[in-house]
């Protein structure tokens, strides 16, 4: 028999009097965790990087909602006068190609007919110049073919006037011989046009599924670290799981805001999207088990603005809003459109301090940069250099910082490689609106932007977490914890028309 004594025993002393590592643990070593000095451990977790989380916009500016279907439907208003674009395909016989806000005619397939009747008086711009007529006669498909006589004898030529709906067309009364009906045409030909009806326009968007979920083995769950760990939400102790829990959930709840800025619609309900590397469209019916014919993605804030909405690039190139120009150009669109005077703008932090700099710089005592923000300022006085809001012409503006365009690891670190297309911010308007609910089948007042969420008497799933696993309450013999999220909702943006995003 023999006996094999250990090898690594730490019984061998030092030959001189000194503290050697052999003789003690080492915390920064492979192969320890202990050190002849102790260290002063800070415990504490750094929250180098502040709130991390980036949600709280559409809780400003909007409302949550609950639906019960695949689709939600609304309608909005149409404009209440009468102007259209066209050419002047020969002197004096225009044709209409589309509304006012570029809405072809027979788009699609649809023959649409104007609102344009014989006898209405319009205005009538071209590059050639602006005139006063009335309008004669009908012809060509849907009529859209209309002979006009300008009240000054002059003769609206071609010259100039064609080409890209150079001509604009606008109804501002009508006059009428005296014992001419209203199916009367000229006096001798009957005319088939009846009275005016409001057209009705209708927008839609689907709710999408978003899922989430953290894992974590029963083993784990009973670890203890030495680093305390705090959450967003406020927990905090010395459990690794439980930050790692609330750094998921809280990621997600992002999630939730960024799917309803950010969304797009799939462009075919055949799911074929991209080109991959053999330049083939990328099916993901098979890979993400959606039904083929079913419409995939939803429209978020940014897609609805820049189909609907408005759009500004700014008038002075880099950091255009240290111009008024640019405010000036924003405002004549919008009176063009709803004529909102309270907007949220939302921007990023270069656009803010631009705004800042271009207020200040209309002080006309703004020379030595101490007149401004905070007045009356003592040199005792903390200055304010910023500017939470200012009024131009009728509109009031609100200036806010936006977090999800300044942090790095959301819409500023996208900014960074976005060259023209980086989103500097986005304005929205104050206050409701009236729309016909499909559902509900009466007229609601709403907010502009609000959230329709998937509930009923069974399931709301506007938020909804369960976990499932062995840990604790046991529901499976999974030998971990899984903590699950799911939401499903969409974004309705009413008005699109009265919101402006800046890039």
């Amino acid at each position: 028999m023999s006996i094999t004594a250990g090898t690594n025993l730490n019984s061998v002393p030092a030959p001189i009097k000194q503290t050697l590592e052999t003789n003690y643990l080492d915390l920064n070593s492979t192969s320890g965790w202990g050190q002849q000095y102790v260290p002063d451990l800070m415990e504490k977790e750094a929250e180098v990087f502040g709130p991390r989380t980036i949600s709280g916009f559409l809780s400003q500016v909007g409302a949550e909602e609950s639906m019960t279907a695949d689709q939600v439907i609304w309608s909005e208003q149409g404009r209440l006068h009468l102007s259209y674009l066209g050419d002047i395909d020969a002197d004096d016989v225009i044709t209409v190609q589309s509304d006012i806000d570029g809405n072809n005619y027979a788009e699609a397939g649809i023959s649409v007919t104007h609102g344009i009747r014989v006898s209405d008086t319009v205005v009538v711009a071209t590059p050639n110049g602006v005139y006063k007529a009335i309008v004669v006669s009908m012809t060509g498909t849907n009529d859209c073919d209309i002979t006009v006589a300008a009240y000054d004898g002059s003769t609206i030529a071609t010259s100039g006037a064609t080409g890209n709906k150079k001509t604009t067309i606008m109804v501002y009364g009508s006059e009428w011989a005296k014992g001419v009906g209203y199916n009367a045409k000229d006096g001798t030909h009957s005319d088939s046009r009846t009275a005016n009806e409001p057209k009705f326009k209708t927008f839609s968007n689907k709710p999408i599924i978003i899922r989430d979920y953290y894992e974590v083995s029963g083993s784990d769950t009973g670890k203890i670290g030495w680093v305390e760990v705090t959450s967003e939400g406020g927990g905090a102790g010395y459990l690794w799981y439980l930050k790692a829990e609330a750094d998921t959930r809280a990621r997600f709840t992002d999630h939730l805001e960024m799917a309803m800025l950010e969304g797009e619609l799939g462009d075919d309900d055949s799911h074929n999207f991209g080109a991959g590397g053999s330049g083939a469209a990328q099916g993901v019916d098979a890979v993400l088990g959606y039904a083929t014919g079913s419409t995939v993605g939803t429209e978020g804030l940014f897609a609805a603005i820049e189909d609907r909405g408005n759009t500004t690039s700014g008038v002075t190139g880099v950091n255009p809003a240290t111009d008024l120009a640019e405010f000036d150009a924003i405002l004549a669109e919008f009176d063009g459109q709803g004529a909102i005077e309270e907007n949220m703008m939302f921007v990023n932090r270069a656009t803010s301090l631009a705004m800042d700099d271009m207020l200040a710089s209309m002080n006309s005592y703004g020379a030595g940069g101490t007149s401004y923000g905070v007045f009356s300022n003592s040199e005792d006085m903390a200055l304010n250099l910023g500017f939470s809001g200012f009024r131009r012409g009728s509109y009031d503006f609100y200036k806010s910082d936006m977090r999800y365009l300044n942090d790095k690891a959301t819409r500023g670190g996208v900014n960074d490689n976005a060259g023209a297309n980086a989103i500097r911010g986005v304005m929205v308007p104050a206050g409701t609106s009236t729309v016909y609910d499909q559902a509900l089948g009466k007229n609601l007042r709403r907010p502009f932007l609000h959230v329709r969420y998937r509930a009923s008497q069974t399931d709301n799933r506007k938020l909804k977490t369960w976990t499932t696993g062995s840990v604790g309450a046991a529901t499976s013999a999974l030998d971990a914890m899984q903590i699950h999220m799911l939401s499903e909702r969409c974004l309705v943006t009413q008005g699109a028309n009265n919101f402006m995003l800046m890039k």
